[in-house]
């Protein structure tokens, strides 16, 4: 019996012994680990920024007020409407501005905004959510009772079809800004103060997937609705230019443009850092690094 005792009490003592220099190994590992103090800023920052520049989009033509008021997707100008080469043009255009015409018209993401070119935007529609730009409602409405004017067909038939992204647009920047936010203060804990190695599986389907996603989804939405803005008034602008019987000036809001893109970029980066680590914690958790720098080191000391 007291053989069978002593062996036990020798085995109890060895396996302290490897616990004990496990955590030893396990401490001076953590101890080459760099904590990520400055990637959780830095993603805070980046997020902060889409967030910024994704208010400027959903604010941007509401009032007459400077940077917003020229913050527009499409701006067309109708001072010009009669092309020069028709007689007495100049008559033209005059009489179709006292039937109620502005002579430019701009389109943000709740409204639009009407103006005269020597005394700047004189009115904006009240803000409205899931606004779409319709210009045949927009100067019919602003003409005198009885007149009218022809549009062309061109682009009278495409309205339906502007509605729709419109709508689709408005919401994904909605979504887009809101997802934005949110990842201001989650996408940081995506990044974990103890090395890679040392994460157990119910923490990457808790933390590190659900921000993954959530990140995905930020940049999903702003791209979306990124995309779609910038085709549909592309597509607006070359129908309005193309017109030979109209003179319409359309021009893109480059400073809306690049708003909305610098926004796209910075949710892209925000989701490339989230996933990296959340790749790095499921496939590639950095131990054999770790452990080489560690065994350097102790050869250094000795």
């Amino acid at each position: 019996m007291a053989i069978f005792g002593r062996r036990k009490k020798e085995e109890q003592e060895a396996g302290v012994k490897d616990r004990d220099s496990s955590e030893d190994t396990l401490n001076d590992e953590r101890a080459f680990y760099k904590k990520p103090t400055g990637l959780r800023i830095f993603i805070a920052l980046v997020y902060l920024i889409a967030v910024i520049f994704l208010i400027l989009v959903e604010i941007g033509n509401i009032n007459k007020k400077a940077v917003i008021k020229n913050t527009y997707f499409l701006r067309i100008n109708l001072a010009n409407i009669i092309p020069e080469s028709v007689p007495n043009a100049v008559l033209i255009n005059t009489i179709a501005q006292s039937l109620g015409l502005h002579d430019f018209y701009q389109v943000g993401l709740w409204n639009y905004c009407a103006g005269y070119n020597g005394e700047g935007i004189t009115y904006c529609s009240p803000p409205t959510a899931m606004y779409w730009f319709d210009p045949v409602e927009i100067i019919t409405s602003e003409l005198l009772v009885g007149a009218t004017i022809s549009l062309p067909t061109e682009l009278t038939d495409a309205l339906s079809l502007v509605h729709t992204a419109s709508t689709w647009m408005f919401a994904c920047f909605i979504v887009g800004v809101c997802l934005s936010f949110l990842c201001i203060f989650l996408a940081p804990l995506g990044f974990s103060k103890k090395p890679r190695w040392s994460h157990k599986a119910r923490r990457i389907f808790l933390r590190q997937l659900p921000i993954t996603v959530l990140t995905g989804l930020a940049l999903l939405f702003t791209a979306v609705g990124a995309v779609v803005a910038t085709v549909m008034f592309v597509i607006f602008k070359n129908k309005f230019s193309e017109q030979a019987d109209f003179n319409i000036e359309a021009t893109l809001g480059t400073q809306m443009l690049a708003f909305e893109w610098i926004a796209v970029g910075m949710t892209l980066i925000g989701f490339l850092m989230q996933l990296g680590t959340c790749c790095g914690v499921c496939c590639c958790t950095g131990k054999r690094k770790a452990e080489r720098k560690r065994q350097s080191a102790i050869q250094e000391k000795h």
